[in-house]
């Protein structure tokens, strides 16, 4: 072969990669390596400092898996940080971390004399470039085992790429820290993760094993026996009531006059073979709740990463106690927890000027 026909192969190669798209950085595409390791054990002509826990040994550029991951997500290409806490980056699905940063998220009656730290808002991925530190509340994961101190973006998602929804790691998969994933990955589908806005007609498609998926680290853990605060079903078929609560109630205004056809609120998915990006039917005999349903992925300004706060009577009080941000209510000002989608008719009986979880749980625990 020619010097110039080797050039010519070269350049054809060169420009062929600009074109791949930006998803293939993580699956396996030729040259993306050097994104986040380095060569040999040094960056700009200098050594990689041997202290490092992870940088060193893997090569990477940054301190951290998780500030690796942060130097390209925090802002952009998902934007699951951000930097104002009272201003998040555009909800995609999955909750945004910058909540961590909270100096309380308790809009309830005590919010002010009992305030619950920014801690309590989600998954504490460990960041030291992002002031991220480990959970100081947890030293593993709540009804599991794994590490908090390791936590990390990829605890979860597989940074090399796989076929799993949002590389998320599957059965017999090992994180560095000696843990192994016992349950397969779910299935679902998403929004566009840099120019999708979740919304009724476009968010997160939650198919199937999502408990499970979470057990992993969790366990079951709102079944009986798990915890001592609260029990919820899942991974179970809705009963008829349920699913025709679900299905019925279409906010305080009009409590009963939903349809089965325009059901479906991001605010509160559920989980469906059947269901798409798209999906705007609700609840049928297929479909059961998840831990998605009421918590996202990453973390929200309500506690436990909650899609909405249960300890206010309604979602227009949210943010006024601790001057954190207001998750926006579906159903405007004045309802109540989405807790009475699935269970309206049994919220008519009992606690109507009452938060939910004055009664069903101590969210300070």
């Amino acid at each position: 072969m020619t010097f110039a026909l080797r050039l010519t192969i070269l350049v054809a190669v060169i420009i062929g990669l600009s074109s791949v798209p930006a998803c293939a950085f993580h699956e396996h595409g030729v040259a993306n390596c050097g994104g986040c390791h380095v060569i040999h054990n040094s960056q700009n002509n200098q050594p990689i400092n041997p202290d490092i826990p992870y940088g060193a040994e893997l090569l990477l550029k940054y301190e951290s898996t998780t500030d690796l991951c942060l130097s390209c997500h925090a802002n952009a290409y998902g934007a699951v940080l951000g930097s104002d806490p009272l201003n998040p980056p555009t909800e995609k699905g999955a909750g945004n971390f910058v909540f961590l940063f909270e100096d309380n998220i308790n809009d309830a009656d005590d919010g002010l004399l009992v305030p619950i730290s920014g801690d309590h808002a989600g998954h504490n991925v460990v960041s030291p470039a992002w002031s991220i530190p480990a959970d100081p509340n947890y030293t593993t994961s709540p009804g599991g085992t794994y590490p908090s101190n390791s936590l990390s973006c990829t605890s979860c998602h597989d940074p090399h790429g796989n076929s799993s929804y949002r590389m998320l790691r599957s059965r017999g998969t090992e994180t560095g820290t000696g843990f192994v994933f016992r349950f397969d990955a779910p299935t679902g589908e998403g929004i566009d993760i840099v120019t999708g806005v979740e919304g009724l007609t476009n968010h997160t498609a939650y198919q199937n094993g999502w408990s499970s998926w979470c057990a992993n680290c969790h366990g079951m853990y709102h079944q009986q026996g798990m915890n001592n605060t609260f029990q919820h079903p899942v991974s179970r078929s809705l009963d008829a009531e349920t699913r025709n609560s679900y299905n019925a109630y279409n906010g305080p205004a009009d409590p009963t006059g939903g349809t089965y056809a325009t059901a479906y609120i991001p605010e509160l998915p559920i989980e469906d073979p059947s269901i798409t990006v798209t999906s705007t039917i609700g609840a049928s005999t297929a479909t059961q709740i998840d831990c998605l349903t009421c918590h996202r992925a990453h973390a929200t300004s309500a506690p436990e990463a909650l899609r909405w706060d249960p300890n206010i009577t309604v979602l227009g009080l949210d943010g006024g106690v601790s001057g954190s941000y207001a998750i926006p209510s579906p159903y405007g000002r004045n309802q109540r927890p989405l807790c009475v989608k699935c269970h309206y008719q049994v919220s008519t009986q009992h606690g109507q000027d009452q938060a939910c979880m004055d009664c069903h749980r101590d969210m300070h625990n």
